[in-house]
Order: C-alpha cells, then sequence, then structure tokens
C-alpha cells in the first residue's frame, strides 16, 4: 500500500515522503495513529495544502521536546525491587516502571516513550532510551535496586557482586577473629 508520511517515521522516511508498505502495517499502525495517509490524489492534494501548518506543527513539537530532553537526558531514577542473592530480579523492569519512576522525580513521560532493547532482570545501572519525538531521544539511568542504601552503593560505582565479595569477606573476618579469641581463650585455661 502506498501512504504520505504525516511525520517522520524511524526507518521509513520523513515526513511528505510516499512510501510503500505492508497493508497490516499502514492499517493497524499508521493509518490510525495519525502518521501517514493513503497515498490517493485527493490525499496528496490535501496534503500539499496543509503541508506548512504539518510542518509548523512539527517544528514546534520538536522545540517543545528538545527543551524538556535538555532537562531529562543523563538522569538517575531509582527503581526498588525484589532480588536474589546473586542480583537477579524476580520479574523484570519495564518501561511503565521507568515511567513510574520519572513521575516520582516530576518528569513526565508516557510509558510508550521509552524504548528497552531488552527487558531488565537484574540489578545494577542500566541505560535506557527516551523517544520524545521521532527526531528527539535522549537517555536515562535506571538504578535498580533492593533498597534505597544500595542504590546509593551502586550510584557510587559498586556492583552488586563486589558488594556481596566485601559482606563475604568481613564475615569470613569476624569467624576466624572469634576462633583466634576462642583459641586464646582455651589457652589461658590450660595455665
Amino acid at each position: 500500500m502506498q501512504v504520505i508520511l504525516l511525520e517522520r517515521v524511524a526507518k521509513l522516511g520523513q515526513m511528505g515522503q510516499v512510501v510503500a508498505v505492508k497493508d497490516g502495517y499502514a492499517r493497524n499502525f499508521l493509518l490510525p495513529k495519525g502518521k501517514a495517509l493513503r497515498a490517493s490524489e485527493a490525499n496528496i492534494k490535501s496534503f500539499e495544502a496543509q503541508k506548512t501548518q504539518l510542518e509548523t506543527r512539527n517544528l514546534e513539537t520538536r522545540k517543545e521536546a528538545e527543551a524538556a530532553g535538555e532537562k531529562l537526558d543523563g538522569q538517575r531514577f531509582v527503581v526498588i525491587r525484589s532480588a536474589s542473592d546473586s542480583g537477579a530480579l524476580y520479574g523484570s523492569v519495564t518501561p511503565r516502571d521507568a515511567a513510574d519512576a520519572a513521575a516520582a522525580a516530576g518528569f513526565e513521560i508516557d510509558r510508550k516513550q521509552i524504548v528497552l532493547i531488552r527487558p531488565i532482570k537484574d540489578l545494577g545501572l542500566h541505560d535506557v532510551s527516551v523517544q520524545l519525538h521521532p527526531e528527539v531521544t535522549v537517555t536515562i539511568s535506571l538504578n535498580i535496586a533492593r533498597s534505597a542504601e544500595e542504590a546509593e552503593l551502586q550510584a557510587a560505582g559498586k556492583s552488586i557482586q563486589e558488594l556481596a565479595a566485601e559482606a563475604e569477606a568481613a564475615a569470613e573476618f569476624e569467624i576466624a577473629e572469634l576462633f583466634d579469641d576462642m583459641g586464646a581463650a582455651q589457652d589461658g585455661e590450660d595455665l
């Protein structure tokens, strides 16, 4: 099916281009979302008449998205989740979780704007893309942790594995000291 794009669509084309797409993609996504029109002669003439209005509206929304993107780019949000000792989450972090964390910090992001390449299934710092406009994409960081204290440690640059190793080393040191104390006390009793 031939369609006229009313806005830039990633991997498809720029506003005003006539492109060939599969019928299902046009019927189920492009046409209902208002991203394209069928490429009939009447629609092409209609588009040419509205082209300046569409370009002006696109420019305004892009400027708004760029302004919001400057504030949002590089922000770090904390998401608290249950996880195993090895750092694997019981479940995964979704775009909705990221949007909720941003909303709690005072940013307005729709979950549909968040682009996850693969599900987040472990603790740590994860970079996530946010597409504010077809031409404006920013990156935020999600700090996935079991508690606020753990999130602070991760933000300081320590991984869950390092924290577990430090805790284990501290426990082994305490046990060694306890046995040394017990051995010294037993030696004192033998005298």
